[in-house]
């Protein structure tokens, strides 16, 4: 099994920072991950796997503000997971989310996150599950569709009782609302 480093953004010198940025850049389709997106992955809990003395695997938890049947939920938002393309299927991606779902169970009423197709699969086996009803976005004057994410949010509810056919609002972001 893969040993996973677990630390918060302070926590990282600007090395290790950079070779994250640069996995998941790499790990994405030519302009899939934008430096806005880096910025959405820092500021919360990073999971990371080295292979030697090279960073294979990475994902972070930052905590975020949701609407949900009436109320508002502090959910741990998983960003910026990607492994290596040469260290795939040895369990990287999943020991990453072991350990960043360890720190959602441990800090946040809920999980959630935005699955590219090809990561959704990872997801699913993890026991994440879909989001079947509405996303929607809080902006600046008030909440607005974003129907483009339909069927690419997952949850994983950890102590929250949730209706995975209601209406889900994230917080207000700049770049990718989710």
């Amino acid at each position: 099994m893969p040993v996973v480093t677990v630390a918060h953004t302070s926590q990282l010198d600007t090395v290790t920072l950079e070779s994250a940025w640069l996995l998941v850049r790499a790990a994405f389709p030519p302009g899939g991950f934008a430096e806005q997106d880096w910025e959405h992955a820092l500021g919360g809990m990073h999971a990371l796997v080295h292979d030697e003395e090279t960073l294979v695997a990475h994902g972070s938890v930052v905590q975020r503000r949701f609407l949900h049947g009436g109320r508002t939920w502090r959910v741990g938002y998983v960003e910026a997971v990607a492994v290596a393309a040469r260290a795939r299927r040895r369990g990287h991606g999943s020991a990453v989310m072991g350990a960043l779902e360890d720190v959602i169970r441990r800090a946040y009423e809920f999980g959630a996150l935005s699955a590219t197709d090809d990561g959704a699969s990872l997801y699913r086996f993890r026991g994440w599950q879909l989001w079947r009803g509405r996303a929607l976005a809080l902006s600046p004057t008030g909440p607005v569709r974003t129907p483009d994410e339909d069927g690419a949010v997952f949850v994983v509810p950890g102590s929250a009782s949730l209706d995975l056919t209601g209406d889900l609002t994230c917080d207000w972001r700049d770049g990718d609302l989710w």
